[in-house]
């Protein structure tokens, strides 16, 4: 595989789906609507039939589990084209967005995520930042909203090695972020800073104190996954020393095309 496609399972592997079937190299994946990388056919590698065939076999997965039918691809791969050649289209209305820009940046001793200057305001002078080995209940506010999330999510954010990053003003969580292991990667994900708390640091301060942990825990590189609309998390993350490693895109089938075949 080449260096998009392994690094795309790396990925995967950090945000491990509850249910996952394969059909060849390409991943079935099911997390009960949970993210569109957790709910969708990761179409990297070879399947193990004709391209039309392995999209119907998609699905058969997503109708039978009661999601949507949708594929994660690396733009302009052969995959991707043979996707589009079967009839399928760009997942548009995608809420997070049908493209995603993947970023890497080194981790090492004593150069992990630098810590930048507030945009404006003053720095918070009562930045309290910890990676924890278990999501504390404000981490799951932050990461998941006021309900916590469902099940599924939860099975996934607390799958493998993973750290969770805290920053706290006295009882207030004020910021969260996710760390996960995989193959010396440190994946970094469910990045939020309280509204009231924004633009003084925080998220910089936190992500740098998760590169820390993740250096003391073996990882030398970082990667990210960001919607290409998400203009303000890839200018932090530009800042911070993050670099565009490659694309990818959701695509689902044509209006009408993806009947249900075991039906």
């Amino acid at each position: 595989m080449n260096a998009p496609e392994t690094l795309e399972i790396a990925c995967s592997r950090a945000w491990p789906p509850v249910v996952e079937e394969f059909a060849g190299e390409w991943r079935l994946r099911w997390a009960d609507g949970f993210t569109g990388r957790a709910n969708s056919v990761l179409a990297v590698g070879e399947p193990d039939r004709p391209v039309p065939e392995a999209l119907r076999t998609a699905c058969d997965f997503a109708h039978d589990r009661g999601i949507p039918p949708m594929v994660q691809v690396i733009r302009d791969s052969p995959n991707e084209h043979a996707i589009a050649a079967a009839g399928w289209v760009p997942a548009t209305s995608h809420g997070a967005g049908h493209e995603v820009v993947v970023l890497t940046a080194p981790l090492a001793p004593r150069r992990n995520f630098p810590r930048e200057s507030a945009a404006s305001g003053p720095p918070d002078a009562t930045f309290i930042g910890k990676v924890r080995d278990e999501p504390t209940a404000g981490w799951w506010e932050l990461a998941l909203g006021s309900d916590a999330g469902t099940a599924a999510a939860r099975a996934v954010l607390t799958s493998g090695k993973v750290g969770y990053g805290v920053a706290t003003d006295g009882e207030v969580t004020t910021a969260a972020v996710r760390g996960a292991l995989v193959d010396g990667w440190l994946h970094v994900g469910r990045l939020a800073v309280r509204p009231e708390h924004r633009r003084r640091g925080l998220a910089s301060a936190l992500m740098a104190a998760l590169g820390t942990w993740g250096v003391e825990q073996g990882a030398d590189r970082a990667v990210l996954q960001v919607a290409e609309g998400n203009t303000g998390a890839l200018a932090l993350y530009a800042g911070l020393g993050c670099a565009p490693h490659h694309r990818y895109r959701y695509w689902v089938p044509a209006p009408g095309s993806c009947e249900d075949s075991t039906s």
